[in-house]
């Protein structure tokens, strides 16, 4: 597989992310539905949104990974938010999570007015291999 990052700019560099991600020759593709902060049991988190961040990106991870692929290969990542004003000062955990995989993905942050039950934020992606 072979991934081309497309970035005619340079200030998304310092956002963890790119303006577009060209892929060929893939194996696979994995699309993944939103992941959120539900915990094992099926149960919603009523948490801060800081918490129900780590555990969408560990929730993300682990799907990725029980599907045989590596985060290192996410190339579409959309991030749903209740509250961008609340997420924002949490956004370098995200940020710190695409470097530790050195992720090249092309990025959509929405705010939208609601998410399942109580939950706060939704991790969506696209994976190759």
């Amino acid at each position: 597989m072979e991934k081309k990052a497309i970035n005619p700019w340079n200030w998304q560099d310092a956002r963890s992310y790119v303006q577009a991600v060209e892929v060929k020759n893939a194996e696979g593709t994995l699309y993944v539905s939103g992941q959120t902060a539900i915990d094992d049991n099926g149960v919603s988190s009523t948490a801060d949104m800081k918490t129900q961040l780590e555990l969408a990106i560990k929730n993300l991870e682990q799907v990725v990974s029980e599907a045989g692929y590596e985060c290192k290969n996410i190339v579409r990542l959309n991030i749903y938010t209740t509250s961008t004003k609340e997420l924002w000062p949490h956004f370098n955990i995200l940020q710190d999570w695409v470097a530790k995989h050195g992720m090249k993905q092309a990025l959509t942050l929405l705010e939208v007015v609601s998410l399942f039950e109580t939950l706060s934020v939704e991790l969506e992606a696209t994976v190759v291999k």
